[in-house]
C-alpha cells in the first residue's frame, strides 16, 4: 500500500527529474544569447546612467544584518535541537520553545521600528534588541544631528512598556 509520504516524494522526485532533463537538453545558445543580452543591457545602463546611481542601503547595515541573522538563526538551531532531543525533559523542553518564540518576537519588533524609521524620517537602519533592555540603532543618512538622533529614541521608545536604553548611530 503506497502512503501520501510516497506518492508526494514521488511527485516532486518526477517533477525535479524532468525539470533538470529539461534544463540539460536546452540548447546552449538559447542560455548564451538570454546572458549576453543581459550584460550588455547591464553595461549600457551603468554607463549611461553613472550620474543617477543611487545606493540603496549601505553595504555597513546589510552586514549587520547578516551578522545578526546568522548568530540569531544559530541559537534558534541549537533550541531546536533540544526541543528535537528525546532525552530533554519537560521544561527544558518548554524554556526553548519560550526562547524561540521570544527570538521571533524580537525579530518582529526589530523589522517594525526599522520600518518605523524608514517611514518617519525616510532613513535606512538596522535595529538590533539585546536581552538587558538595550535598544541599538545604526541609521545610514546624510544628515546627523543631535535633533534627529533623541526623535529617533523616541520613537524607538514608543514601542516599550519599560524603560529602554537606545543608542542612536550615524552611517553614512
Amino acid at each position: 500500500m503506497i502512503n501520501k509520504q510516497s506518492i508526494w516524494f514521488l511527485t516532486l522526485f518526477s517533477l525535479i527529474l524532468v525539470l533538470s532533463v529539461y534544463y540539460i537538453t536546452m540548447p546552449n545558445e538559447l542560455l548564451l544569447t538570454n546572458n549576453s543580452k543581459q550584460s550588455n543591457e547591464k553595461k549600457e545602463n551603468t554607463t549611461s546612467k553613472t550620474e543617477e546611481a543611487v545606493i540603496n542601503e549601505s553595504e555597513i547595515l546589510t552586514a549587520l544584518r547578516v551578522e545578526a541573522e546568522e548568530k540569531r538563526t544559530e541559537e534558534i538551531n541549537e533550541l531546536n535541537k533540544t526541543l528535537n532531543d528525546n532525552k530533554a525533559s519537560t521544561e527544558d523542553k518548554n524554556n526553548a520553545f519560550e526562547k524561540i518564540k521570544d527570538l521571533n518576537s524580537i525579530k518582529g519588533k526589530e523589522q517594525l521600528i526599522e520600518k518605523q524609521i524608514k517611514d518617519d524620517f525616510k532613513l535606512n537602519s538596522f535595529v538590533k534588541i539585546d536581552d538587558n533592555n538595550q535598544v541599538r540603532v545604526v541609521v545610514s543618512g546624510s544628515e546627523h544631528n543631535v535633533e534627529l538622533a533623541n526623535n529617533i529614541m523616541r520613537t524607538v521608545q514608543e514601542n516599550f512598556d519599560t524603560k529602554m536604553y537606545i543608542s542612536v548611530k550615524f552611517q553614512s
